[in-house]
């Protein structure tokens, strides 16, 4: 028997996929506030199930869930969530969204892939391993599980700063991570952090005729003036201070970089992509290491069809920053407020559209990182594509601040898993394998302790 394998490891997984098909019938939209409480209730009987002690704890949009089991030299804490996002439009479906179905290899619903499917095939891979190690886990195992990540977890910082010290560990696994078509498990380090704005602009009680525009000004010339002063035609942000807090790239992240398969091919043909930034050369570089500003939407005036000789009285426009270590959000804003008013553009308003997330990226050379790619690499019997970094955002700054571990993403996500869309789903053979990593990793963090530093 290898080490990847375990008595009967089938019989997990079709019980992995059972669990997947109950909490995905659970329509856990945080964003509506729906039947979060019941996912929690369903979430913690599973745990509890597995001799888990949980500890439920309020949230500002839903429950915090914190449980606990096993013993060993090594600490494990696992981070997920358990809501998902609103499964509008309908109508794209091919099938119902909260009804686990399978059709040619793979696994659609809403939550299949995030973030539910990642949860329940850990735990299948943690039931394998206690069977494996005759009803005992060799390692402590502690879980949280919150219901707020789609909404930005609003909780979350708070939550782990409050909680440091029932949440400490040795490494994290993190909520998600990607198989490429031909089955090479990616996994990444360290995730962006974001700032999501809107910036504002009003000059009248109402809209005005056109023929106005000799004598008043336009919110969208005003907009559009701003926008335009914020990066250079390479893409990078040209607000004064704003690059002076960046970490510089170590030695590992570089050479992780140098090793990225590709020069994004895949994606800009995907989606047809007609204006790329940067050179080949640089592509990976740019995801994994460079802050970013984004439009992501310009709205005022009139915008249905034919003319209309309209000044709109106001408009807006919608921004992100994805930042990287060790950039401040909070600092950013300020950046941006001060950039806008020596444009003159003391008018233009800047508003906060949800919580930030500050960057965060683990070193490579850390063995808990090693340990996860090692175990990659047998399992999937293909070497890992370890990125410094996602150029996607979430909540992992708090776990490297406040509990002072190591982080790792690897989970069962793919290229046309259409997370966040309509048919969102994950491939049964990824699932699988999934389940089969989950065991191989926590087995090894058992025999691991020696080669690990603590992170507390």
């Amino acid at each position: 028997m290898t080490k990847a394998d375990a008595p009967d490891l089938s019989a997990h997984i079709e019980r992995g996929l059972t669990d997947l098909r109950d909490l995905v019938a659970l329509q856990s939209v945080s964003a509506q506030g729906r039947m979060l409480p019941e996912t929690a209730d369903a979430v913690t009987a599973l745990l509890e199930a597995e001799n888990f002690t949980v500890a439920r704890y309020p949230g500002q949009v839903a429950p915090v869930l914190v449980a606990e089991a096993g013993s060993g030299p090594f600490t494990l804490l696992i981070y997920n969530h358990y809501d998902v996002q609103p499964e509008d439009p309908l109508e794209l479906w091919d099938t119902p969204p909260f009804e686990l179905t399978e059709r040619d290899g793979r696994l659609y619903g809403r939550g299949a892939s995030d973030d539910k499917g990642e949860f329940v095939s850990r735990l299948a891979g943690l039931r394998a391993l206690r069977e494996r190690h005759g009803g005992r886990l060799p390692l402590k195992v502690k879980w949280l599980l919150e219901g707020e990540e789609e909404v930005g977890s609003p909780s979350l910082e708070a939550f782990v700063r409050d909680h440091a010290d029932e949440l400490q560990a040795d490494g994290v696994w993190w909520e998600f991570g990607s198989v490429t078509p031909e089955g090479r498990p990616i996994l990444y380090a360290g995730l962006k952090g974001i700032v999501c704005l809107e910036l504002r602009c009003r000059v009248a009680a109402s809209d005005l005729h056109s023929s106005t525009g000799a004598v008043v000004d336009n919110p969208l010339w005003r907009l559009a003036k701003a926008v335009a002063s914020l990066r250079d035609d390479t893409g990078r942000v040209t607000i004064p201070g704003f690059h002076d807090d960046v970490r510089p790239a170590s030695e590992a992240d570089l050479a992780a970089i140098a090793r990225l398969p590709g020069h994004g091919e895949a994606l800009y043909s995907a989606y047809e992509v007609t204006r790329p930034l940067g050179t080949p050369e640089d592509h990976h570089t740019r995801l994994n290491l460079m802050p970013v500003l984004n439009v992501n939407g310009f709205h005022g005036g009139y915008g249905d069809g034919g003319s209309k000789t309209v000044l709109p009285a106001e408009g807006f426009v919608k921004i992100d920053f994805r930042l990287v270590p060790d950039q401040n959000p909070d600092r950013i804003v300020q950046l941006l407020r001060a950039h806008l008013d020596t444009q003159g553009l003391q008018d233009v308003d800047i508003v906060e559209l949800e919580s930030h997330q500050h960057p965060a990226r683990s070193d490579l050379n850390h063995p808990f990182v090693q340990t996860a790619v090692r175990v990659a690499r047998e399992v999937y019997g293909q070497d890992a594509i370890l990125n410094p970094s996602s150029g996607g955002s979430g909540p992992m700054h708090p776990f490297m601040e406040y509990v002072g571990a190591p982080v790792i993403a690897l989970g069962i996500g793919n290229v046309a898993g259409r997370v966040h869309a309509p048919n969102e789903n994950v491939l049964r053979r990824d699932f699988e394998t999934g389940v089969q990593y989950a065991l191989a990793f926590m087995d090894a963090l058992g025999d691991a302790k020696a080669e690990a530093p603590t992170g507390h």
